[in-house]
């Protein structure tokens, strides 16, 4: 039997992994051209092993994070015998472990002494692939050839050496070709920091030691896990709720869960959700899989160190075909955004019923995709990207928090200083969305009003959710308050556009984005002693 390693070592290579992860994102954001990944950080970092386990992750997008072992494992099956010192993969194709087409994944294996000792991954939102409407997430896309360029997994660089046509088939895709290749060679950047860091750790511990090392990280995981759900009811229950549509259709989309919780496992069962759909609402199963990883952590431990270890515990059943496990050709863009905002609430909703102490009410449950493109004053083509956030659910302690990003996502907002620089466009309002938390004993956090007026003729694409059915409370809480989308014409009139769709803007004009607030927690009538409560506990944290 192997001794193992003492656990000052283990700690010690562990938080060098997770750091080596961070840095990889701050060199990724530092070198990136575009503003979605340079200012808004829509990006993700992660560490795996040389057998494709994920060792460590940077605090980044959950979205991302949780679907990238799957893509790993994906591109080590594709290229099985042919992974070389100096290679590094490409590949965004959602049916293979991505999430949608404009998160491109880079994935670099790492080397030592001959000996593959793991890889360094990024994934990028990159603000236009090609497809119908600038952006590549037209809300009304039907299929996925709709939504841009599908990369299957790619050598994208052999012995060091970018393979520049690939480089330049990419480019020649994107309506932002330059910006492109910039924030492509930032990935490529951001992992062999990665790489390097990766190797020094080795180097300084010994093969031997690191192999063990990570072993037992994983393990320390999976023992921290198993201790967080010990006094969990070992009980069934059951949840659904909806989606508005899906960009084609109007009529709800129902998901339901079945959860089992046993002693050691949690099992998550989607049987009974709706068929894929015409829209682009789908979910491959990697996003599936992400969503069901994200609650895990939020509703166990969330300062479990994030690796294989956490979520040996977890299955998930979605039926092929079914809107959260599609076939292709279906469209998926808005399944990486929306529907897994949507996985998120149902899940919480069940859990609700199982361990009410430790689930907020629901939070906007979308991320108000809103992309803008078109022509400058110049003739340059130019394409903007940002989600938009709101209000997070009240909690059992406490209110929820306004105008912030939640669950799935995990970005910032785009500087106004920075649009209005970069785009021909004027930031007219961004403000609170004054009453838009659902009431009760913890208010739902407010949601944002952000007013974007044109200086040329532009198109204009929106992906959103929760303007049909609200956020829930829970308790006795009331819902939040839902979103709107609308333009305001030359004349002033208002116009609501729909949450999934595609529109002109003429220059002059505006698009409005108010965005939902969170579902309210606990009876109103409890609220006074609530807040005297919470002063409380504030006080005896500090």
């Amino acid at each position: 039997m192997v001794a193992k390693i003492d656990l000052i070592t283990r700690e010690v290579i562990r938080g060098g992994l997770e750091y080596i992860a961070e840095e990889m994102g701050i060199i990724l954001r530092n070198a990136a051209y575009s503003a979605n990944i340079k200012e808004r950080m829509d990006h993700s970092c992660s560490l795996f092993d040389g057998t494709g386990r994920m060792i460590a992750q940077a605090e980044h997008i959950p979205v991302h994070l949780g679907a990238m072992p799957l893509v790993v494992k994906r591109v080590m099956e594709h290229f099985e015998g042919e992974i070389f010192a100096g290679d590094s993969f490409i590949v965004n194709d959602p049916y293979l472990g991505g999430t949608h087409l404009p998160d491109i994944t880079i994935i670099t294996p790492v080397f030592y002494q001959e000996t593959l000792v793991g890889f360094s991954v990024s994934r990028a939102h990159h603000n236009d692939i090609g497809g119908i409407a600038p952006g590549s997430m037209a809300g009304n896309a039907t299929d996925i050839f709709q939504e841009g360029l599908r990369i299957p997994p790619i050598k994208f660089v052999s012995k060091g050496v970018i393979n520049k046509d690939i480089m330049a088939l990419i480019m020649t895709n994107s309506r932002t070709p330059q910006i492109r290749k910039g924030d492509l060679l930032a990935q490529l950047s951001a992992n062999w920091t990665g790489e390097k860091r990766l190797v020094e750790i080795v180097k300084n511990k010994g093969v031997k030691t690191f192999f063990q090392a990570i072993d037992e990280i994983l393990d320390y995981s999976e023992r921290r896990f198993l201790s967080a759900i010990k006094n969990f009811p070992q009980k069934n229950s059951s949840a659904i709720d909806y989606l508005d549509g899906d960009g084609i259709r109007s009529k709800k989309i129902p998901l339901k869960i079945k959860l089992s919780l046993r002693k050691n496992h949690f099992h998550f069962d989607f049987t009974g959700t709706a068929a894929q759909v015409a829209g682009a609402v789908n979910c491959p199963f990697a996003v599936t899989l992400s969503a069901a990883y994200f609650v895990v952590r939020a509703i166990t431990d969330p300062t479990i160190p994030a690796n294989d270890g956490l979520y040996r515990h977890l299955t998930v059943t979605a039926p092929e075909g079914s809107l959260l496990n599609a076939c292709p050709p279906a469209a998926v863009v808005g399944g990486n955004v929306e529907t897994s905002q949507r996985i998120v609430d149902v899940l919480l909703r069940a859990f609700a019923k199982i361990v009410p102490e430790r689930i907020p009410a629901a939070s906007q449950g979308t991320m108000n995709n809103l992309i803008i493109g078109g022509l400058t004053s110049t003739n340059s083509p130019f394409t903007f990207y940002e989600t938009i956030g709101g209000g997070s659910g009240g909690r059992p302690i406490k209110d929820g928090v306004d105008g912030i990003h939640t669950h799935m996502t995990n970005t910032m907002n785009t500087p106004i200083e920075e649009i209005e620089v970069r785009y021909p466009l004027i930031v007219e309002e961004y403000s609170l969305r004054e009453n838009s938390g659902g009431k009760g004993q913890f208010r739902g956090g407010l949601g944002i009003v952000r007013k974007f007026k044109a200086k040329v003729p532009v198109i204009v694409s929106v992906l959103g959710e929760r303007q049909k059915t609200a956020p829930w409370g829970l308790e006795g809480g009331l819902p939040g308050l839902k979103g709107r989308y609308y333009k305001v014409t030359l004349a002033g009139k208002e116009v609501t556009i729909d949450g999934k769709t595609t529109i002109t803007l003429a220059a002059g004009e505006s698009i409005v984005i108010e965005t939902p607030g969170g579902g309210g927690w606990g009876n109103l009538a409890k609220r006074g002693q609530a807040l005297i409560d919470s002063d409380h506990l504030d006080e005896k944290m500090a």
